[in-house]
């Protein structure tokens, strides 16, 4: 066992890809996926534990502020937090800081896995693939060393009010989008949809994948079916699929990965 964690979700492999950076420039990290309910709650035994998530609607990725209240951390620990974003940090952060109080905390503009609401390459500034995991690179292994370090940020995130209003509203987004989701004749029914779905909200039915009720946002399923069979409406047909290169599917389904 490491002497630090990292708790982290990933919907197309951005924040893991970053989290196991951290962790190896760490010396070592247990990274514990937060897509589904965490497979470790119980975190008193570690020194440094992080969080690195995404900005989903202004806010956190479904469940994820819940499944941060459920782990216990020792009093000693030093705490920090990482959140990526296409466009703005949203107030993913300070939700985290409330829970946890975190010691510091970093931020990292990356490719967009929100296919429905805008093209990969349209973070800010807009970038190529290869020049967002560059800049991936450089700032993990800033990170990495401050945590090491333990340093100290001066300020805590910020609240910003907007973003908290957005992301209240985000659910019902959410269900908008969940409603325009269909699946064409296109599919094979290989099951990759329902294989990565962190809420079990897709089944392969009669050859075929059938989406649920249950859906964050998450766009996994769109991303990552090989026949582009998956769609929010029109407006995904024709934008170019994101997966991040260095992050294997079947690593998004795993519970803990030891770096």
């Amino acid at each position: 066992m490491s002497e630090n964690v990292i708790y982290c979700y990933s919907g197309t492999g951005n924040c893991l890809d970053m989290a196991k950076k951290i962790a190896r420039g760490m010396g070592g990290a247990d990274i514990v996926l937060m897509r589904k309910a965490p497979a470790v709650t119980d975190a008193t035994a570690y020194k440094r534990m992080g969080f690195v998530v995404p900005c989903y609607g202004g806010g956190l990725p479904g469940g994820v502020e819940d499944y941060v209240k459920s782990i216990r951390i020792a009093p000693d620990a030093y705490k920090f937090g990482v959140i990526q974003f296409a466009g703005y940090m949203g107030s993913g952060l300070h939700k985290i800081d409330k829970i946890v109080g975190l010691d510091y905390w970093n931020t990292l503009p990356m490719q967009s896995s929100a296919i429905w609401l805008m093209p990969h390459w349209l973070c800010f500034p807009p970038k190529t693939v290869k020049m967002a995991l560059k800049g991936l690179d450089k700032k993990a292994g800033k990170i990495a060393a401050d945590v090491k370090a333990q340093v100290k940020s001066k300020k805590a995130p910020p609240k910003r009010v907007i973003c908290a209003i957005e992301s209240a509203g985000f659910p019902t987004v959410n269900k908008l989008l969940n409603k325009s989701m269909h699946v064409s004749d296109a599919c094979i029914g290989c099951g990759t949809c329902a294989k990565l779905c962190p809420k079990g909200n897709i089944e392969i039915r009669g050859g075929k994948a059938h989406v649920g009720k249950n859906c964050i946002a998450c766009m996994t399923c769109v991303q990552y079916c090989p026949k582009e069979a998956i769609n929010v409406g029109k407006i995904t047909r024709n934008r170019e699929r994101y997966q991040n290169p260095n992050v294997r599917q079947d690593e998004l389904t795993e519970q803990i990965i030891h770096i």
